[in-house]
C-alpha cells in the first residue's frame, strides 16, 4: 500500500527528492526516490508508517529518536489505533490513521482519516497529501474507522470478486472465459465512471437501466429477492470491520 501511495504522490507531482523510503530492502523504490535500510539520519516532516501492524512495537523504538516536534505520523496500519500510535511516538507533532486502496497509485483512491494533536495547518497539509491520492474522507469518530476501512479500503478486494464472479458465470453460460473477463471489467470501469459522474444514487441508476418487464429486470429480481445481496454486504463488511477491532485488541495487548 505505501507503494501505491508514492506512486500516486509522484503522479501527482511531489518530488521524488522529497521522499525518502526505509526498509529491509529496497524493492522497487521508484527512480529518484532515495532509500536507506537505517533509520533516517533527520526528523522527517512527515514519517509514514507502512510495515505490517504486527512488526510496529518492533520498529517504533527505532523510529522514536527522529520523530520529533515538527513531525507528523501517519499510518495505514489497520487495527493500530491513535493511542498506540501516540504510546510509541509521544514526542510527535501529532499523529494520523489514514486509509487509501491501492487506486492511491492512480489518483483515484478514496482517504478516510482521523486525527490526534494536528495543528489546523497541519491537518491542511495532510488532507492535501490524500487528495492527492484521491479524496479525504475526515472522520470525526475513530470508532467508525474499521468500517470505513472494510468499506474503502478492503471494498476493491470485494468488488474484484464480484466481477470474477460476473465472468465466471458468463464463462458457465457459454462465453470464452477472456472474453468473459474482458466484458466484466469493461462494463465495470464504465459503470463506475457513469456512477461518480452522475447525479442520480447507485440504486436509481440500477432502475434506470432495467425497463419493466425487460432483462435487467428480471436478472435485478435474483438480486433483490429477500434483500439477499445487501445482507450479503452487510455480512461481508461486518466481517471485515470485526477483523480490524480483533487487530486493535492484539495491538494493545489485549488479545
Amino acid at each position: 500500500m505505501a507503494c501505491a501511495m508514492v506512486e500516486g504522490w509522484l503522479r501527482a507531482g511531489i518530488p521524488a527528492a522529497s521522499i525518502t523510503a526505509c526498509g529491509p530492502n529496497p524493492k522497487a523504490t521508484p527512480d529518484g526516490v532515495r532509500f536507506t535500510q537505517g533509520v533516517p539520519s533527520a526528523a522527517p516532516d512527515i514519517l509514514l508508517l507502512g510495515m505490517k501492524p504486527q512488526a510496529l512495537a518492533a520498529a517504533a523504538p527505532g523510529l522514536q529518536p527522529v520523530v520529533r516536534a515538527g513531525t507528523t505520523v501517519i499510518s495505514i496500519l489497520a487495527g493500530v489505533e491513535l493511542a498506540t500510535l501516540t504510546r510509541h511516538f509521544p514526542g510527535a507533532a501529532g499523529v494520523v490513521r489514514l486509509m487509501p486502496n491501492l487506486a492511491a497509485a492512480i489518483g483515484k483512491s478514496p482517504c478516510a482519516l482521523v486525527a490526534t494533536g494536528l495543528s489546523a495547518e497541519r491537518r491542511a497539509e495532510v488532507t492535501r497529501l490524500a487528495e492527492a491520492l484521491g479524496a479525504a474522507e475526515w472522520l470525526a469518530d475513530e470508532n467508525l474507522f474499521d468500517l470505513v476501512t472494510a468499506l474503502a479500503g478492503s471494498g476493491p478486494g470485494f468488488v474484484y470478486r464480484f466481477i470474477d464472479a460476473l465472468a465466471t458465470a458468463g464463462a458457465d453460460l457459454g462465453l470464452a472465459p477472456d472474453q468473459a473477463r474482458r466484458l466484466a471489467v469493461q462494463m465495470t470501469e464504465g459503470a463506475a465512471m457513469l456512477a461518480a459522474a452522475s447525479a442520480d444514487s447507485p440504486a436509481a441508476l440500477a432502475d434506470k437501466v432495467a425497463s419493466p418487464g425487460g432483462m435487467t429486470r428480471r436478472g435485478l429480481d435474483v438480486l433483490d429477492a429477500d434483500g439477499a445481496l445487501v445482507k450479503l454486504v452487510t455480512e461481508t463488511l461486518r466481517a471485515a470491520r470485526d477483523r480490524g477491532r480483533e487487530m486493535a485488541d492484539a495491538a494493545r495487548g489485549e488479545g
